[in-house]
């Protein structure tokens, strides 16, 4: 593949599916970029030790249609994510991202993530040896703080650590992550959002390409945070768990590009990937637990997400399961 420049992967990062941890492997980032060939896909977060030390091929595993495609590294060690970025580089992702904004216990006792936060020094040694490393753009992804920190102090001089490092390109998650007495999983919702703080950093870092994220559950809003100055905007679980709502027409409507398709479209042309997913040795619900909501609000949705759940996980389960299931749409489950 021809390797994208900054501003093509700048202009892809209007719109990007943020990386979630068991949901965006190889199989939902496929399904994803049959949606819209134009906006920018992330890897689930890998921690840099585990490409340096563990099996890289596996982890990095993507299919070429994929790109343009981010790979998101875990860790705080600048010697190891610089080993990794290269790696990630070599197996042919467009991009590096640096996690500095998942809040799970794992990743606190392995020192990255959010916890990177308070640490604003390190987080600019590494990305410089991971820029080092690599010819690829390196980004960050982070919070607006974490915990007691004044966000308001705190934003500011972490992004002007990164932009110092060289850092061209930052994905904010407009929430506190608190480290200590929320789940992962509540830190995704309880936090209140503040976006008026991700405008305001724009403003301040007028030569920086900033997206947002948190809480942003249509085209519509997306739009909004685009025509309001933002660079980006990065949709996480809305993407997942409606993706022909937030996909099928942000070519179009984000892009100013003609990529008409339909949800039925791309259930036919996911066939033949699960077809030789199946012939690798691969299970039918590996691929199928992305695709339970691309019928969402429609009638027989239910039906679909039924037969699928079912169906796909039996023994033998091949893509003719998931053709049975298209004869569900249209009808109101009972």
């Amino acid at each position: 593949m021809t390797k994208l420049t900054q501003t093509q992967l700048d202009q892809a990062a209007r719109l990007s599916v943020a990386p979630m941890m068991d949901w965006t492997d190889r199989h939902c980032r496929y399904l994803h970029r049959l949606m819209s060939r134009e906006a920018l896909l992330y890897t689930e977060m890998v921690t840099a030790a585990a490409l340096v030390h563990g099996d890289a091929p596996r982890l990095l595993a993507h299919d070429p249609v994929e790109h343009p495609v981010a790979v998101q590294l875990g860790g705080s060690d600048a010697g190891l994510l610089a080993e990794a970025s290269a790696i990630a580089a070599q197996a042919g992702y467009d991009e590096v991202n640096l996690n500095c904004g998942c809040p799970s216990d794992r990743v606190q006792s392995g020192a990255f993530g959010a916890i990177l936060m308070t640490r604003a020094s390190q987080v600019a040694n590494c990305v410089r040896a991971m820029q080092d490393a690599v010819e690829v753009p390196v980004t960050v992804k982070c919070r607006i703080g974490v915990d007691e920190q004044d966000p308001h102090a705190v934003l500011p001089d972490f992004l002007d650590h990164l932009a110092g490092a060289g850092v061209r390109r930052v994905t904010i998650h407009a929430r506190k992550a608190w480290l200590q007495g929320l789940s992962p999983k509540e830190n995704r919702d309880v936090p209140p959002l503040d976006y008026d703080l991700v405008m305001a950093m724009k403003d301040r870092f007028p030569d920086m390409h900033i997206s947002v994220n948190g809480g942003i559950g249509s085209l519509e809003q997306a739009q909004a945070f685009l025509d309001a100055g933002l660079d980006g905007v990065m949709i996480g679980r809305a993407a997942y768990h409606t993706p022909t709502a937030i996909l099928l027409d942000a070519d179009a409507r984000i892009f100013g590009t003609d990529h008409a398709t339909t949800a039925e479209a791309v259930v036919q042309a996911m066939v033949p990937y699960i077809d030789a997913h199946l012939a690798a040795g691969g299970r039918l619900h590996q691929i199928t637990r992305h695709m339970l909501g691309m019928f969402q609000g429609r009638p027989g949705a239910r039906a679909w997400r039924r037969h699928l759940s079912v169906e796909a996980p039996k023994d033998g389960a091949g893509s003719q399961t998931v053709l049975d299931a298209l004869s569900h749409l249209g009808q109101v489950a009972a």
